[in-house]
């Protein structure tokens, strides 16, 4: 079991202040690539590029090793000890994702193709007109999540997002996809305006999407939690933002399956309610957050190459490594 020692704990570093690495204008081109000669020759361009990424970055290349041997140790899902390879794998896979959002966003991948798991619940939630927060994790192809909203009657998403670097990426999106229904919302933190623009969309019964597995760049609360074995420190957002507009708690992802390799987009339902006593607010916020890490566990044991976060994510929130960065970028 991998736990941060002191002196990883004092070196930590932020996500959002890692450089960004993930080039528009080089993804832009690796998808005409794509769209002119197929997979085979996108790939022949893109694994040069994914080993010496892999090669020259020493800390996302551990952080994978890590993730790895942790998600080994606790269940034997990856079935084997983890070596470079399967570094050099996890690496691939998230590049791969990424030709998959673009093509999601482009028709290239149909909702038909799709299988949706526990849209029952959502549906459910859209006919009483009354929206909710979902919280997802940066795992797998989340466009194809976009694109199944887009194709339900009424349903709009609303995406909350940390980082300029997101909003540039998504602005791609945007223009290889215009008619998209999808509302980018870039927050640093929720205001008294902000959350009353969030209650009026969740009252219009609209959608808000929010990370779970990363910590915001400023005024970011955590709760200690357990994932794959070892304590962890996730955010509260999530859950004092459903318990602010008194609506129910989805996580939603969509990953790969292994049997088929088809794309498959989870849906759970958390809680209709999340509720924050004032007597025990610390402790709910910790059993809501454990609850996600509980599910966000069961996604990627079945999925162990789709969750990506190539940097020291045990070692987050631990130590005040919080530095203020101007436009400093997240790796996704």
């Amino acid at each position: 079991m991998n736990t941060p020692n002191n002196k990883e704990k004092a070196s930590a570093t932020h996500w959002a202040s890692i450089d960004e690495h993930t080039s528009v204008s080089g993804i832009r081109f690796l998808f005409w690539i794509y769209k002119i000669l197929g997979r085979i020759p996108f790939r022949i361009f893109l694994y040069p590029v994914v080993i010496y990424y892999w090669a020259t970055r020493p800390s996302a290349r551990r952080a994978s090793h890590n993730y790895l041997s942790n998600l080994q140790s606790f269940n034997g899902s990856l079935g084997h000890h983890p070596s470079w390879k399967d570094t050099i794998w996890h690496f691939i896979s998230f590049a791969e994702t990424i030709l998959d959002k673009l093509l999601a966003m482009t028709g290239g991948i149909s909702v038909r193709e799709t299988q949706i798991s526990g849209i029952t619940s959502l549906d459910q939630m859209r006919e009483n007109g009354r929206g909710a927060v979902i919280v997802t994790a940066h795992v797998g192809c989340l466009e194809l999540c976009r694109i199944t909203a887009e194709n339900h009657p009424n349903a709009k998403l609303n995406v909350l997002v940390h980082t300029k670097h997101a909003q540039r990426f998504n602005r791609l999106l945007r223009r290889l996809r215009p008619e998209s229904e999808v509302n980018l919302i870039q927050v640093t933190e929720v205001t008294p305006a902000t959350a009353m623009m969030l209650a009026d969309k969740v009252d219009n019964g609209e959608f808000l999407a929010i990370a779970g597995d990363r910590i915001p760049v400023s005024n970011g609360r955590t709760v200690t939690s357990s994932f794959l074995g070892n304590r962890c420190e996730l955010p509260v957002g999530p859950y004092v933002l459903a318990s602010l507009l008194k609506c129910p708690l989805f996580a939603i992802c969509c990953v790969r399956r292994a049997s088929d390799a088809q794309y498959v987009v989870q849906i759970q339902h958390l809680v209709s309610r999340v509720e924050l006593p004032r007597n025990r607010r610390e402790k709910a916020l910790q059993v809501y957050a454990q609850q996600f890490a509980s599910w966000l566990e069961v996604v990627v044991s079945a999925s162990p190459y789709s969750w990506f976060n190539f940097f020291e994510f045990w070692s987050q929130g631990l130590s005040q490594f919080y530095t203020k960065s101007k436009d400093r970028n997240d790796e996704y």
